[in-house]
């Protein structure tokens, strides 16, 4: 039996590529992947997320993904500033105008772990929380 190891990438469903990517944009800084077809790819260091047109929206009631920032309290200011309806701190939860459902968490704070080659390369210095680390510890993701 194959052993999960990781996202390699998710795929929303949006009405169309470029004003998906500027509403995102202004809420996140995007390094585009590349497009083709109907997608756009927008990456994540050593994920991505696929950005794909569809003529039907949708709204599904409780699934969504989780996006790890390195400053949650700036998403919640920028997305605030725009009016985008969100959950109540602490928990960061809002819909695009297609109807995903995206969670934010900060990466200090989860067990999530890139490796250092790969935060050096995103060109990140984060540290996380002592909750964090108790998690990964307990899995044997750290030291």
């Amino acid at each position: 039996m194959a052993r999960l190891v990781g996202i390699n990438h998710v795929a929303l469903e949006v009405g169309d590529l470029d004003e998906a990517l500027a509403w995102y944009g202004r809420f996140f800084e995007l390094e585009l992947r590349g497009r083709g077809g109907h997608m756009a790819f927008i990456d994540l260091g050593d994920q991505f997320i696929a950005l794909a047109r569809v003529r039907e929206e949708h709204h599904d009631a409780e699934r969504h993904f989780g996006l790890v920032v390195d400053d949650k309290a700036a998403v919640r200011a920028a997305l605030e500033a725009a009016d985008v309806p969100l959950s109540r701190p602490p928990d960061l939860t809002f819909r695009d105008p297609w109807g995903n459902a995206v969670q934010v968490v900060d990466y200090r704070e989860i067990q999530f772990a890139k490796t250092d080659r790969v935060l050096a390369g995103m060109q990140l210095a984060l540290e996380k929380t002592p909750r964090a680390l108790d998690e990964l510890r307990a899995k044997g993701l750290a030291d």
